[in-house]
C-alpha cells in the first residue's frame, strides 16, 4: 500500500491529495442522477480522510511523548 506518511509536510500533501480526489468525485456526480451508492462512496471518502487525520494526530502525540 506504500510507505507510511511520517513528516507533517507529507501528511498535509497526502490529505490535500485525498481532498482533491473527493472534490473530483463530487464534481463528477450529477445531482439529478445521484443514487445511494454515490452518496455512500462520498461518505466513505470522508470517513477515510477523518481516519487518516486521527492517525496523523496520534502519531504526533506519540512522538511528542518520546
Amino acid at each position: 500500500m506504500g510507505n507510511p506518511v511520517q513528516d507533517k509536510n507529507s501528511q498535509v500533501d497526502f490529505l490535500k491529495h485525498r481532498l482533491n480526489m473527493f472534490i473530483d468525485v463530487l464534481d463528477a456526480i450529477d445531482p439529478e442522477d445521484a443514487d445511494l451508492e454515490d452518496i455512500d462512496r462520498l461518505i466513505s471518502l470522508l470517513d477515510d480522510m477523518e481516519s487518516k487525520c486521527r492517525e496523523f494526530n496520534n502519531r504526533e502525540a506519540e512522538e511528542s511523548v518520546k
